[in-house]
Formats: C-alpha cells, structure tokens, sequence
C-alpha cells in the first residue's frame, strides 16, 4: 500500500493562540482517515494546513505525484449565481486543461444528472449543491480527497448517498479519503483510521481501538452516544 501522507511535529498558531501542537501521523494509500474532536480542536485547521492554506511549523510529506481534491465546509450556494452547473464545471475543466468530456464523467460519479447540469448553481438544494462540490473535486483526477463535514445540513437519505460515494471512491477506485465528521457511526462504519484532537489530547488508531467510551470521555469531556448504521462495518 505505502504511505502516502506523513506529518511530524505539525504546529498552527494564530498569533497568541496555539489550534495545533506537535501533531504527528502518517496515513497509508487507499485509507480513509476520519478526523474527530470537539468544536475549536483544530479539525478544520489540520485540513487548511494540510492544504498549505494556513502557516504551520513541522514536516508535511505528501508521496511524489499526490493529487488532492478538496469539498470545504458550509458552503451555501449564491442565490444570484446565473452560472449553471455544466458552466461552472467545464470552467475548471479549462483552467486544467481537461477535455469537456471529464465532466460529463464526475457529473455521473457525483450524482448529477442532465437535469441537474442544466441547472443554475445558485438555485440548488443543499444536496444538491454538495454534489456539485463533490464533482469539482473530482476534476483533474486526484487520488487523495480532502472533506470538511461533508453531509452538514443535509437530511439523512443524502448523508447516506454522500457517504456510499464515498465509500465507493476509496473500494472501487483505491482513493484516499480524509474526512471531518462528527457523526461517531459513520466514522466507525467507513474510517479505517481516526485521529482524535482535543486540547492536550490526541489519539490515532482503527476505530474499534478508538471509539471506546474511555477514550471519547476524554476527548469530548462526557462519552457521545452513538450506534452503527445497518449493522456491522462493511468489510474491508
């Protein structure tokens, strides 16, 4: 499999305040790595740092030849946005210099139908418009996929489709698949590594190591409740 990610002594710091602190791990190809944590544990910051959105001290070693693609947290589509969504997509086709045909590609991958890129981006539900998110993503074929609270706001029939696509992402085509959630039983049904982040806590691990009631006790302050959608995990 191989590494394809290796972090040591990462540090992010806003002035006086201090988000992350000599975090270190590393995450194989093909993996899905969930990242947990209460609210203003760094979660987010560790994606943008990861990104080299935000300064940071500290080694991040991404394997030669890693393409990433990115869907942010809570993005709400501009109601006055005229573009539709086949525009929007082909716009970034051009910039990478992809054939108008990748399109039409990660618009069946993602979900979006002919109807739906035929509509204006700006008027879309919030499922709607994370597919479209997801499908830009997609573009220019990465092999690694970077998700911050990929289902926020969404009702649970389209968190469940978010998440088989993504499952289907990481079986099918061997993606590497880093993801924010809150929700403990999807992390537990697709992950098969979490990292935990707290304030003077971290951990790392499969999450049947992980997701146990003394570990999550630490790191929320109070053990969540969660269970697992339809049954066991799948198999991996």
């Amino acid at each position: 499999m191989g590494t394809l990610l290796k972090v040591q002594n990462l540090s992010v710091r806003f002035g006086e305040r201090t988000v992350l602190e000599n975090l270190s791990f590393e995450l194989g190809r093909g993996e899905v790595l969930a990242i947990i944590g209460p609210n203003g544990s760094g979660k987010t910051v560790l994606l943008k740092a990861l990104l080299r959105m935000v300064p940071s001290t500290g080694t991040i070693s991404w394997a030669p030849g890693t393409q990433i693609g990115y869907v942010p947290q809570k993005i709400a589509p501009d109601r006055g946005l005229p573009l539709r969504v086949r525009e929007v997509l082909e716009a970034k086709a051009r910039m990478l210099g992809l054939d108008r045909s990748e399109v039409g590609k990660v618009a069946e991958t993602a979900g979006l139908g002919r109807e739906l890129l035929d509509a204006v981006a700006g008027l879309l539900s919030g499922g709607q418009f994370q597919k479209l998110l997801i499908a830009f993503a997609l573009l220019g074929q990465p092999n690694v996929l970077l998700f911050d609270e990929p289902t926020a706001s969404l009702d649970e029939l389209s968190e469940e489709r978010v998440y088989d696509l993504l499952h289907h992402l990481q079986t099918e085509r061997g993606m590497t698949v880093i993801l924010v959630s809150h929700d403990l039983s999807i992390v537990f049904r697709y992950a098969t590594t979490v990292l935990c982040l707290s304030r003077g806590f971290t951990c790392a691990g499969p999450p049947k190591e992980v997701l146990t009631p003394a570990a999550l006790e630490t790191l929320y302050g109070a053990t969540p409740k969660y269970y697992v959608h339809h049954g066991e995990p799948p198999q991996r």
